[in-house]
């Protein structure tokens, strides 16, 4: 008989859009299978702090819309420790609660195994960032909203650069993958991409916008903010300054906006399918997995396997010569 009466859930590290889907998905499921569901603040830290509130229905009611996570989020230096993660465990019996869903990315399910390796307590993560770097599932929530946001804000620079005959180089986030640049830049049409896991230099890149079209009113190049080529966006913009007078050269850092706004569709969707699935995947038993979305089915990866990063030959070499083929 399963022992789990009462499911605890939190949003740790960087806030995505599609997190309050899955927390209230999290929470009807709970209230649909009759367990209770305790909702943690401010992830690890207030799992530490004892910060916990009861959820029910009225509490996820009209958020699925919302970006961000109402059970709000932050590191946690504490939870690092032996000392810390005794706290928390210590104060998850104390609240009677038996099972934990967690709702974050690669440090989130770090933090996560850790825990279950040291006290045996049952986790099933949700993989909530905008990056997309992580195995075991063919999209993260919040990666689709991040993207539409960034081609939004880009058809918008784009009219101006035609305007003015400029070229704007756009950072986009992505400190340890490229995969916002990747799409939203095909979906832009950029000329050039630049993205940590393709390591082009300076060279190629300026060969590349030489052997473009000469009459083109605009150029886009999209930059990923851990690509290190020419040392970050606004050194790039100096650099292509001096090689190409012609253009206005302009640098844009979307920074923060990629991460709020109203989630997509596809984003609820899948927000609220793994939801489900992770209340259910801990009534069966599973333990120390990620619940993902591979070819439109569920499944659920360890941890360990599932904090793996993208590396470029699964970002495919397929793609890298899209970009080249379409930026002529």
């Amino acid at each position: 008989m399963n022992k789990i009466k009462n499911i605890g859930v939190l949003t740790s590290g960087g806030d995505a859009p599609g997190m309050n889907a899955a927390i209230r998905a999290v929470v009807r499921a709970g209230i649909y299978y009759d367990l209770k569901v305790t909702g943690i603040l401010r992830g690890f830290e207030g799992l530490v702090m004892g910060d916990f509130i009861d959820m029910d229905r009225k509490s996820v009611a009209n958020i699925i819309q919302r970006g961000g996570t109402i059970l709000k989020t932050a590191r946690s230096e504490s939870f690092r420790t032996p000392e810390g993660r005794k706290k928390a465990y210590d104060q998850l019996i104390a609240n009677n609660i038996d099972a934990l869903v967690v709702i974050g990315g690669d440090g989130t399910f770090t933090g996560a195994n850790v825990f279950i390796k040291e006290y045996n307590f049952p986790i099933i993560g949700l993989p909530g960032t905008i990056d997309n770097d992580l195995a075991g599932t063919d999209f993260t929530i919040g990666y689709d909203t991040a993207i539409n946001t960034v081609i939004n804000a880009v058809d918008k620079i784009r009219d101006t650069a035609e305007s003015h005959n400029r070229l704007f180089i756009v950072e986009v986030m992505g400190r340890d993958s490229g995969l916002i640049a990747l799409r939203s830049g095909i979906g832009v049409g950029a000329e050039a991409i630049l993205i940590p896991e393709a390591e082009k230099g300076m060279e190629d890149l300026i060969t590349r916008l030489e052997h473009g079209r000469k009459d083109k009113a605009s150029k886009i190049i999209i930059v990923a903010e851990g690509d290190e080529v020419g040392g970050g966006v606004f050194n790039i913009g100096e650099i292509l300054k001096d090689k190409f007078p012609g253009y206005d050269i302009r640098v844009s850092v979307l920074g923060h906006i990629q991460r709020g706004g109203s989630p997509s569709c596809m984003d609820r969707v899948l927000a609220s399918r793994l939801g489900v699935s992770a209340v259910e995947g801990l009534l069966n038993g599973h333990s120390g997995e990620m619940v993902g979305q591979i070819n439109l089915e569920i499944a659920f990866t360890p941890f360990d396997q599932a904090t793996k990063h993208i590396n470029i030959e699964e970002v495919g070499p397929a793609w890298l010569k899209l970009v080249e083929i379409l930026s002529l």
